[in-house]
C-alpha cells in the first residue's frame, strides 16, 4: 500500500483466477452499490455466477479495468 493511499498496490491483485466483490472493492474505491450499478450499465465487467449466492469476476478483467482507470487518471482525462 502506498503511504498516501488506503488502496492496496496492484501487485497485490492476483493475475489469474476469480475474485469476489469484496476483493475487487479493495482496489476500486467505490461503494458496493456503485459497483453493482456500474456492472448493470456495462461500465464494469460482467460477473459469473458460481452458485446461488456466489458471484465472481475474472481477475484479468479486473486488472484491465484498474489499469484502464489508472491511465485515464494519469492522463488527466478521467
Amino acid at each position: 500500500m502506498s503511504k498516501d493511499s488506503k488502496i492496496p498496490e496492484l501487485k497485490n491483485l492476483p493475475e489469474t483466477g476469480l475474485l469476489r466483490v469484496n476483493q475487487i472493492l479493495r482496489f476500486i474505491p467505490i461503494s458496493r452499490s456503485s459497483w453493482w450499478a456500474g456492472v448493470k450499465t456495462g461500465r464494469f465487467p460482467k460477473p459469473f455466477k458460481l452458485g446461488e449466492r456466489t458471484t465472481v469476476w475474472k481477475a484479468c478483467e479486473i486488472i484491465t479495468l484498474v489499469n484502464r482507470s489508472g491511465s485515464k487518471d494519469e492522463g488527466g482525462t478521467g
